[in-house]
Formats: C-alpha cells, structure tokens, sequence
C-alpha cells in the first residue's frame, strides 16, 4: 500500500517546474498579448519572449502576487515594444467553434473584429490599461503597478479609452 502511494507520487516529481508554469500561465499571456497586438502570429512571438525571459530570470519570486504581476508586466513591456517597432501582418483565422450557430458566429467574429481593430486604433498606453483592467479582469492597483503608473492615471487611461472605442465603434455602424 505504502509502494503504491510512493509510485503515484513519482511522476509529480518529475515534472520540471518550468514545463509546469508554462503549462498554467500559457493561455493567459497568449490571450494579454493577442488582446494587445491583435494578432495571433505576433502574440505567439510576444508569449515565446515572455517565457524566455521568465527562464532566465527563474522562478524565484515570493509569491503568487508578485509572479504574476512580472508575467503581466513582461507580457504588456513586450507588446509595447513590438507596437512601436509594429508592421502591419495578416491575421490567420480562428476555427470555429462547432457548438455555435454559424449566424451567431459569423456576428460574435464581426463584433470581435470591430472591437480589436477599434483597440489597435487607441494608444497603447490606454490599450493596455483596458485589456489589464477591463478584460484580464485586474484591479486598478494591479494594472498601474504593471504600467507603472498611479491608479488615477489608469482610470483616466480607461475612460479616455472606453470614449474613444465608443466614438470609433458608432463611427463605424454609420
């Protein structure tokens, strides 16, 4: 009995922390990136970076908190740098998901469009602080600790933003 319980426990040993990491942060940094950059091909680059990075640097961080706000401040330092230095690149299609109607998934792939490009028209300042805030779901004092910045000016970032989306969003029902 005691064997069994030894032998089930061995393959938990063997996994490689960093494997482990990735394994749970993966679809997160993807998603942060894709939201910032607005294109899988360039999030997927961003993503590879970031974990080039967080394996150079190592897992070595007090808690939770703290790894998570360097993976989110890596992530949105990356995507920035790629804006600055952006190109513009053909965005290859997601597959579509078979439990949707295809009407509705033709409006929800519209809709997801219009919205990414009304994103890539903002700055990236306020891009960033909508994805982290709005859409990642973090706390204004998380998102102005990524953005290194005050959690007044986020605020502002985001209104200023959401006023933007707005007026490229009713321009673009015209």
């Amino acid at each position: 009995m005691l064997d069994a319980a030894l032998m089930s426990d061995i393959p938990r040993a063997l996994v490689d922390p960093f494997d482990q990491v990735i394994r749970e942060r993966e679809a997160q940094v993807l998603r942060t990136a894709y939201r910032i950059l607005g294109n899988w091909a360039d999030a997927e680059d961003a993503a590879q970076e970031v974990f080039v990075r967080l394996h150079r640097h190592g897992l070595g961080f007090p808690n939770e908190a703290a790894f998570g706000a360097w993976l989110y401040r890596v992530t949105m330092n990356l995507c920035l740098d790629r804006l600055r230095s952006a190109r513009p690149q053909q965005e290859l299609p997601e597959l579509p998901c078979q439990s949707v109607s295809a009407e509705a998934r033709v409006i929800r792939e519209q809709q997801k469009r219009m919205l990414i490009a009304a994103l890539a028209k903002l700055p990236s300042k306020e891009r960033a602080a909508v994805v982290l805030r709005e859409i990642e779901g973090l706390s204004t004092a998380e998102v102005a600790a990524i953005l290194g910045s005050t959690e007044g000016t986020v605020r502002s970032q985001v209104a200023k933003a959401f006023a933007r989306l707005r007026a490229i969003l009713n321009q673009e029902e015209k």
